[in-house]
């Protein structure tokens, strides 16, 4: 039989509490883990309904779609631009160039205005819907870059590579509030392009073939549509290709998805 030397029970009685900080850090993981923070959440597959025909050379950060009109913001210095486009065909009837120091980046149609971001030069150009003629542009601070852009009928919304998704003024760009975009207790980093459908933000995530739905007032992740087989990875060019353009029409309700020079845009439709 087992048996305490003298002293031992003495010394446990003055020393017990140290056991403390570890019986808590047990407790906490068990609690933790049972949290429906982390409940795995719907991820839903997509159907291809109709394929258009799409500009490979268009390094996609944009999309925006009524009727059968396309906007298009594409990427790259020397290359960046603002494009109109005919849905069915995938000719743009005009093009607006950015000058060569500009990288741009996601759009927006509000009203009778576009607005297109640039990436690190933190600056929002706005256009006439109707002409696509320069109507100046509006700065944005240092301590965020700008990646993808949408809005919700009174503000925009702007991602900005990180977790985090900005509302701002519309007329000054000033901001109004933030976002922290998060999967149960995790953030949820890489948010790229950004569209408004039905009530949530859909945001295409960096390096993902997924697309997050998200609750715009929580930030929650409210679940995940997968769209790896719509173009599969392994048919594109390099990684670099990946999924990033999201379009919703208001008017018919259908959704278009397209990626970085993808030879081809998809009406999709999303599987119950």
């Amino acid at each position: 039989m087992f048996h305490l030397k003298p002293g031992a029970t003495t010394l446990l009685k003055k020393t017990w509490w140290l056991a403390l900080p570890v019986v808590g850090l047990l407790i906490f993981a068990i609690v933790s883990s049972a949290m429906p923070g982390d409940a795995p959440i719907l991820t839903q597959r997509v159907k291809v309904l109709a394929i258009f025909p799409h500009d490979a050379s268009a390094f996609t950060q944009g999309l925006v779609v009524e009727g059968n009109t396309l906007y298009e913001g594409t990427g790259h210095y020397g290359m960046s631009q603002l494009r109109r486009v005919d849905l069915t065909t995938g000719k743009a009837d005009k093009r607006m160039q950015l000058d060569r120091k500009y990288f741009g980046e996601g759009i927006t149609v509000l009203g009778d205005k576009i607005y297109q971001l640039t990436w690190m030069e933190r600056v929002c150009f706005v256009y006439d819907k109707a002409t696509l003629n320069s109507l100046g542009s509006l700065r944005y601070p240092d301590q965020f870059e700008g990646w993808g852009l949408t809005n919700d009928g009174k503000h925009l919304y702007l991602s900005d590579g990180t977790s985090t998704i900005r509302v701002l003024d519309p007329e000054t760009f000033q901001q109004v509030r933030r976002i922290r975009v998060k999967q149960g207790r995790r953030a949820l980093e890489k948010l790229n392009e950004l569209e408004f459908v039905n009530g949530e933000i859909y945001a295409n995530v960096w390096y993902e073939d997924r697309i997050a739905r998200i609750d715009p007032d929580s930030g929650e992740v409210l679940g995940w549509i997968d769209c790896s087989n719509v173009f599969p990875a392994n048919q594109r060019p390099n990684r670099e290709h990946v999924l990033n353009g999201i379009a919703h029409d208001a008017t018919s309700g259908k959704l278009y998805v397209t990626g970085k020079n993808w030879p081809q845009l998809y009406e999709i439709e999303i599987q119950k």
